[in-house]
């Protein structure tokens, strides 16, 4: 139950969110997609080394890591995407490529795009490919005091703008 380590840290915070359920997705514009969210709003976690040491770098999905201006920001010597097997064992209870945005539940560092920060709310995945959760982004702020920076350009495609609602 990804979802339960995450809802019982809110909870006990007196946060309020929304837990909105969609059919499987393994990609962050897929999920946006599905929900009906626009890419910007929809905030996906890639998890990057920085100089050998893992961090998580928030931003929406439909936008992707500048990794030389996360290096340049952050003061390291080395940025890269980190693989799988480099941090699928530091969230155990999380589906591989579904972990929220709550590095102080991991011990991880999180940094988020400043893109986000223009939004009330924030949507993101809940711990599994089934579920995202949808908060305001001032919470979001207090409860993981994140490093806000600009590190991301924007991909050009089909997701970038509001996905179509289907009937």
């Amino acid at each position: 139950m990804p979802l339960t380590k995450l809802r019982a840290f809110l909870d006990e915070h007196h946060i309020k969110f929304v837990v909105i359920s969609h059919s499987k997705a393994y990609t962050a514009q897929g999920i946006a997609a599905i929900a009906h969210i626009p890419g910007q709003e929809l905030a996906k976690t890639v998890i990057v080394k920085l100089d050998g040491s893992l961090a998580m770098a928030v931003l929406p999905a439909s936008y992707q890591v500048d990794l030389l201006a996360l290096k340049k920001l952050t003061g390291v010597k080395d940025a890269a995407l980190a693989s799988e097997r480099e941090f699928k064992q530091h969230f155990p209870d999380c589906e591989t490529g579904a972990m929220p945005p709550f590095g102080n539940l991991y011990s991880i560092p999180v940094y988020v795009d400043e893109t986000l920060t223009a939004d009330k709310e924030i949507a993101f995945n809940a711990g599994t490919h089934l579920e995202l959760i949808r908060m305001s982004f001032a919470d979001f702020k207090t409860l993981v005091k994140p490093d806000v920076l600009k590190f991301s350009t924007r991909h050009s495609g089909p997701f970038d703008r509001e996905p179509a609602l289907s009937l």
